[in-house]
């Protein structure tokens, strides 16, 4: 079993990020290795965890807090300080939108790859996510709005791919706290989430939506600050550059960027994707990429026999995990507008915001996760292997979305009976978005270590568009209709998914 990592004597030598940098063709390391992090231990695990834990905290805080406010802002009229678009193209233009933060982790990934590695990577990622906050509360109207969106996207895509993969960083391949170590990661993630939307709901509540957007503005400037101030305790290694671009190639790519903005821009002007149906067309793109993505990893010469074993292993998680979050991103759609229009949202006399029902979720986290953690670290290598994990939350979160059913015909739902549905939904959350995320750097091939995790993100991207594209169907009036069909298909998934769950689990080659 492997030893954790000891904290430093104080008398290794200090190389500065930009001296490691310098070597980016340097060997794979071994990721039965010891990572050679710096600083003191964190809750039992590698002290610059508790670096990633803030950044991230403070990340998902204004990521959180504007998303909290975003399908009121369009959907509101001008007079109440909205945008007044129509509520169906705004619950699409939502999907669509968080779709797309998971899309551009393949761009946050391929330039941590291939041309920056992870550090630096996401510390621009960062800066971008910032200035995108502040485009969305100085800049007004549409143009705001647009601007904003896809700085947010660009920034929060590179962010997700590359946190992920500096948290593994920080442990051997086989060390049996990494789940637990990111199951505290996660932790940190719904903090944010906890306090974003109240504190931004709030601001919104009392001084409009700008407001709101400037308070996500300030928290993401201060986790900024944060990580640079403690970015040199992160291991060595994730300053290399796995899989250096030649920069004889450098124009070609330049060209490839190029094209692509040039067919987005040509499906716009000729109506062939427009605002309605944005939401299905990150769909299609984001189903299109993961079917590349799984081509280049299935065919390159650079992944071994068993590192291909494992990424076809990855197929059928990767399915599931998509299923999961075309229900559980559905909390910033259908559930937003439920929130608005069905829950009594009365406490002793005084209404809260709308924006309040996002941080319940974060509250369950916040309590079970060190539940989970300490669960998966006791249990060791007798834990339930990642498949059975998977199976169990899919058919949870399926069964979450039946107990709308009972309460259909209820003209004002109790905020309790809503708590009660998102307890179960973030049960089976904890069964699936740390650990497969978790599972995303195991598995991943030694000479794609972060293109893995934004393969991860993929399924999330592909779930998070289509929660986006269901929410047109959704109406107060076929209630019983729609959360019966989506919630029994889903449980129908999460059952296959424990069927299948040996000979996926034999496919991974040891890994849990």
């Amino acid at each position: 079993m492997h030893t954790p990592q000891n904290p430093p004597t104080g008398h290794e030598p200090t190389v500065e990020p930009s001296a490691r940098v310098a070597a980016p063709t340097a060997a794979a390391p071994d990721p039965a290795a010891a990572p050679d992090w710096h600083g003191r231990p964190f809750l039992g695990q590698p002290g610059p965890l508790a670096n990633l834990f803030s950044v991230e905290m403070w990340e998902r805080f204004s990521f959180y807090g504007m998303q909290a406010m975003l399908v009121y802002y369009m959907s509101w009229t001008l007079a109440e300080g909205g945008l007044g678009i129509d509520v169906a193209v705004a619950t699409g233009i939502v999907g669509a939108y968080g779709g797309m933060v998971y899309v551009f982790c393949i761009l946050g990934g391929w330039i941590a790859d291939r041309l920056l590695g992870s550090e630096r990577t996401m510390f621009y990622s960062a800066v971008t996510i910032m200035l995108g906050h502040i485009a969305l509360a100085l800049v007004p109207g549409i143009p705001g709005l647009a601007l904003g969106l896809i700085l947010v996207a660009v920034g929060s895509g590179g962010l997700k791919a590359n946190a992920a993969n500096l948290v593994g960083a920080l442990y051997s391949q086989q060390d049996p706290k990494r789940d637990a170590g990111f199951s505290i990661f996660y932790m940190g993630v719904n903090i944010g989430a906890l306090f974003g939307p109240l504190l931004t709901g709030l601001a919104r509540d009392s001084w409009g939506f700008h407001f709101g957007f400037g308070l996500a503005a300030v928290g993401m400037a201060i986790g900024l600050v944060q990580y640079a101030l403690t970015r040199k305790n992160l291991p060595s290694d994730v300053h290399r550059i796995p899989n250096p671009l030649p920069r004889s190639q450098y124009g070609r790519w330049v060209l490839i960027a190029l094209a692509a903005v040039a067919v987005g821009v040509v499906l716009f002007l000729t109506g062939i994707v427009t605002v309605a149906n944005l939401a299905d067309a990150v769909v299609v793109l984001a189903a299109v990429a993961a079917i590349g993505i799984f081509a280049v990893l299935l065919t390159s010469k650079k992944v071994t026999e068993e590192e291909r074993s494992r990424v076809k292993a990855f197929i059928p998680l990767f399915i599931g995990t998509a299923v999961f979050f075309a229900l559980f991103q559905q909390q910033f759609t259908v559930i937003a507008l439920y929130s608005e229009n069905r829950l009594d949202r009365n406490l002793f006399g005084w209404e809260m915001p709308m924006e309040w029902v996002n941080s319940i979720n974060p509250i369950f986290i916040i309590a079970f996760a060190p539940v989970f953690a300490a669960l998966w670290t006791k249990l060791g290598p007798r834990q339930p292997g990642t498949p059975v994990k998977f199976g169990i939350g899919i058919v949870l979160i399926g069964l979450a979305f039946l107990l709308f059913i009972p309460v259909a015909d209820v003209l004002a739902v109790p905020l309790l009976w809503l708590a009660l549905i998102l307890f179960v939904c973030t049960m089976g959350e904890l069964l699936v978005s740390p650990v497969g995320l978790s599972l995303s750097t195991k598995v991943a091939p030694r000479s794609f270590p972060v293109m893995m995790v934004s393969l991860y993100n993929l399924s999330v991207a592909l779930g998070t568009a289509l929660a986006g594209s269901l929410a047109g169907s959704y109406s107060e009036e076929n209630e019983v209709g729609y959360f019966g069909v989506i919630g029994a298909v889903t449980v129908g998934v999460g059952l296959l998914m424990l069927a299948i769950a040996k000979p996926v689990r034999r496919g991974m080659r040891g890994v849990l």
